[in-house]
């Protein structure tokens, strides 16, 4: 059992991982708070009571609280981040001695462990603000999606962002190919396929292969291999609890690991060339993609068919317009002989890129 009663807890000193805090007398409760901890990567620290230090129980990004030491907080200063940890599910007393020592949670063992170790797991990590998500998507096929996600991946890392580009279409080709980087050393998705639960964040990140200062998921040149949901949603929430940006390249069909993946989005960029099919086709994408992402905005793309401009192309779709994506030459040319899109910082599309973070961080509430 378990219950929420406010608010999560706060993050250690100056951005810095904290120590959990476990305040308990019962033997057999603490050897499996200790074992939890443990599970989560944390080193906690003990005591009996409230900690002489008021400074102590104030800077605990987490607080463990066993029901047997209840009595003994009751006069401690109010904060947030206070679990009530017990084992009695018939207790309804529980209840009340939550809401005397201000805890946020009530958790019961051993149902409440996969929570806990969650919880403590985000602490012993560090857990700021989550990474600004964004997924690209095209309208129609060879629509520029792939290369959109590139160069707005190598734009946000150019601007020293903690960045992740994940390449979430098993036959697109593989944006490490597109990146340059397809003898890189490090895991692609085959690698994740049996995650279950929770896949810790600074582990994934440094098990990727790093191109262009920024760490990609893609897919290996083997027999394609099926991702459950499951190991999707795990992998992305690791991705997001690093902070900083992660972009997503997503196919045009919608199955359930790409709904996963929609669901862990900020938002999403529909890009569409301004031609008539091309419209049409995009519509049946947004009018699915739009069930999932709550917000989704369309990014045009010309040449502009006759009577057609990226605003009628946002009017058509009933869309808020992301901008008109420019096409470099440079990009249309043979792969070998193009650099990856937006490495080097200058011309259009890294312009649109840059003006597209600097709106987009601005709107999720700063940089991260």
């Amino acid at each position: 059992m378990t219950g929420t009663v406010t608010h999560d807890p706060p993050p250690g000193p100056a951005g810095r991982p904290g120590r959990p805090l476990i305040v308990t007398e019962d033997a057999a409760l603490l050897d499996d708070l200790l074992r939890l901890c443990a599970a989560a990567g944390a080193t906690p620290e003990v005591h009996h009571g409230v900690p002489e230090s008021d400074d102590r129980w104030a800077a605990a990004p987490l607080v463990l609280v066993g029901d047997d030491a209840a009595r003994r907080v009751r006069g401690a200063a109010r904060r947030p981040g206070v679990v009530l940890v017990g084992r009695d599910q018939d207790d309804s007393g529980v209840w009340k001695r939550a809401v005397q020592i201000g805890a946020d949670h009530v958790l019961m063992l051993p149902d409440g462990e996969p929570w806990l170790v969650d919880r403590i797991a985000d602490v012993a990590e560090g857990i700021g603000r989550p990474a600004l998500t964004v997924g690209v998507i095209g309208g129609r096929g060879g629509a520029g999606a792939s290369t959109l996600a590139c160069a707005l991946a190598v734009t946000s890392a150019r601007e020293g962002l903690r960045t992740l580009l994940v390449d979430a279409d098993p036959l697109g080709g593989g944006l490490d190919v597109l990146l340059g980087g397809e003898s890189a050393e490090g895991l692609r998705w085959p690698a994740f396929a049996a995650s279950r639960g929770r896949v810790g964040g600074g582990a994934l990140e440094e098990s990727l292969p790093e191109l262009h200062s920024l760490r990609v998921l893609s897919w290996d040149r083997g027999d394609c291999v099926a991702i459950p949901p499951s190991a999707v949603r795990a992998v992305l929430a690791a991705a997001r609890r690093r902070g900083g940006t992660v972009v997503v390249d997503l196919p045009r069909r919608l199955d359930d690991g790409v709904a996963e993946a929609l669901a862990q989005l900020d938002l999403a960029l529909l890009v569409v060339p301004a031609e008539l099919r091309a419209v049409a086709a995009a519509g049946r994408v947004a009018s699915a993609v739009g069930m999932v992402v709550r917000d989704l905005r369309v990014a045009v793309r010309g040449p502009y068919a006759p009577g057609l401009d990226d605003h009628e192309v946002a009017r058509l779709l009933d869309l808020p317009l992301a901008g008109e994506v420019p096409v470099e030459p440079a990009l249309l040319r043979p792969q070998g002989s193009a650099k990856p899109p937006g490495v080097t910082g200058r011309g259009p599309l890294a312009r649109f890129c840059a003006h597209f973070w600097e709106r987009a961080l601005v709107e999720a509430g700063g940089t991260r």
